[in-house]
């Protein structure tokens, strides 16, 4: 019998994450969304209803916080028996240093501890599932990212685009190294760069380095119909569905920078990633942790 297609996206209440959402719903998926804020959330729900007509679902949690991701993934789980696609969508930056609740730094909390830890909870629901996809939005601002292994936090010396680049390439090295887990249980797990979008992104650093992205954003940004474009086609194109450990810009495979290849800093970065888990409970085996 045929199933309706389940996906997940993470920040989904604005920019490009609601436009893959939308577009997700508009081709025949349920869709689950994922917002920090009930009302934004609410509000984004309608907005796509008014678009498609199509009812999405709702999931509260501020993905900086381990709890939250838990509380995503013990919530989906509740609903869902299966996930078809889930897009790695919600991240941030920072200009100046901050911590999440669990004292991470936030950018690494957000951008990679929240991708890293929802998807390992969600790994057994994707397996089930497969073929199935795992579709994780980075950036170009990986080449000028450097993993700060002796700091990876910033604890010293704190710069928001240091930061910010070393979180996208972590990315990366998270999308590849799981690749290189999932190998031959038909799921798939790809990067991308969506392009520089006109988004909310950055405006939550007050007057200077909020008017200063607005003004980059009205010069040369794409709107985030454009940005979202390889998001979809990652998620629902034919021609990748066996496609796995590649990095995606304009919806083509290509080659990212030289640090983003390295699957020994892939490896290095999910074990480091592992021991970075506040809660005791574990995820899943066979997710954090190679088959046997």
């Amino acid at each position: 019998m045929a199933h309706t297609p389940v996906s997940l996206v993470t920040g989904a209440t604005s920019g490009i994450g609601e436009v893959t959402a939308r577009e997700l719903a508009r081709r025949g998926m349920h869709v689950v969304i994922v917002g920090r804020n009930r009302e934004r959330t609410a509000a984004t729900v309608a907005r796509i209803k008014q678009a498609t007509g199509v009812d999405v679902e709702p999931l509260i949690a501020d993905l900086s916080s381990q709890a939250g991701v838990r509380s995503v993934a013990e919530a989906f789980a509740q609903r869902h028996t299966r996930l078809d696609v889930l897009v790695n969508n919600a991240g941030g930056f920072f200009a100046s240093r901050q911590v999440s609740a669990d004292g991470i730094e936030m950018t690494w909390a957000l951008n990679h501890m929240s991708y890293f830890l929802l998807t390992n909870l969600l790994l057994d629901t994707l397996r089930a599932s497969a073929p199935a996809r795992v579709v994780n939005v980075s950036s170009d601002a990986h080449r000028n990212g450097r993993m700060r292994w002796d700091d990876l936090q910033f604890s010293r010396g704190y710069n928001g685009w240091a930061a910010y680049a070393q979180s996208k390439l972590a990315n990366i090295l998270f999308s590849n190294e799981l690749a290189r887990r999932l190998e031959g249980s038909g799921v798939t797990s790809n990067a991308l760069h969506p392009g520089f979008v006109a988004t909310r992104f950055a405006h939550n650093n007050g007057a200077l380095w909020g008017g200063l992205m607005a003004l980059m954003q009205r010069l040369w940004a794409i709107s985030p119909e454009e940005g979202a474009q390889t998001s979809i086609y990652l998620a629902t194109a034919p021609e990748v569905a066996t496609v796995s450990g590649r990095y995606f810009v304009k919806s083509r495979a290509t080659s990212p920078a030289p640090q983003a290849q390295d699957m020994d800093a892939a490896a290095r970065l999910w074990a480091i990633s592992e021991r970075m888990l506040v809660n005791s409970a574990p995820v899943p085996q066979g997710g954090a942790h190679s088959p046997a």
